[in-house]
């Protein structure tokens, strides 16, 4: 006979691998209620199972890693890109409040309700909104190479920082305000890799990894992607 704890893990997997071919097929839909069991579940370690809607974790870092095609965008044409992001966050606003208010619409009513978090139930999901306005700052403040690597910052450094600390976060001391050890890691390697890969200064990028790390461990929740970018674009103006 299995250990206790061992069959237990067991139940739980094959409990949420049915729970999420269920929902793919149709045959249930999915809900954010707290008694309903995440549709996959994490393994972490001698810790055992957590259940972590992977799912939902991967498309929230999707969209979110899309803003960094805003600096390619800004070279095309800044005024471009400019107004793509001003729009973007105005038909999402618009199309947020149909969905709160009972109007489901095509494709985005379904991504905002896979991706949201626990405490956006039954609430505006405001991180898409913050998430373009922090890129659109940013362009509108600094010069382009500030703002591209405050906008890597941003979809690097706090994207991989989520998903890392979501999926595989173990380690959370007091001083990360409850974020994890592996997600601060994450933090501070996309973020050089990504930085450096840009400017090609490895002084820059380990300047802006310390800084976005640290800016990233802070209980900002969704602001976080507004004060980001900023204050690594003017760290980077400053610097440059």
């Amino acid at each position: 006979m299995l250990p206790q704890s061992r069959a237990g893990n067991q139940i739980i997997t094959k409990a949420a691998t049915w729970h999420g071919f269920c929902c793919t097929i149709g045959m249930e839909r999915v809900s954010h209620r707290k008694d309903v069991f995440p549709a996959t579940v994490a393994y972490l370690g001698t810790s055992g199972f957590r259940p972590v809607d992977v799912r939902a974790e991967l498309t929230r870092k999707s969209l979110h890693l899309l803003i960094a095609f805003t600096p390619a965008i800004a070279l095309v044409g800044l005024s471009l890109a400019v107004f793509s992001l001003a729009a973007g966050i105005l038909a999402y606003t618009f199309m947020e409040r149909l969905r709160l208010s009972g109007v489901r619409v095509p494709v985005v009513s379904a991504l905002t309700m896979l991706s949201c978090r626990e405490r956006d139930v039954g609430r505006f999901v405001l991180g898409p909104v913050t998430l373009g306005c922090g890129a659109l700052l940013a362009l509108l403040l600094f010069p382009l190479q500030a703002a591209s690597v405050g906008i890597f910052a941003l979809a690097f450094g706090d994207g991989f920082a989520s998903l890392v600390g979501r999926l595989f976060g173990r380690i959370r001391p007091a001083f990360l305000f409850g974020k994890s050890v592996e997600g601060s890691a994450a933090c501070f390697g996309a973020t050089f890799l990504s930085v450096y890969l840009l400017t090609r200064n490895h002084l820059v990028a380990l300047a802006v990894a310390v800084l976005a790390t640290a800016l990233e461990a802070l209980p900002l929740e969704d602001y976080d992607n507004i004060v980001l970018p900023l204050a690594v674009g003017f760290a980077v103006q400053w610097i440059l």
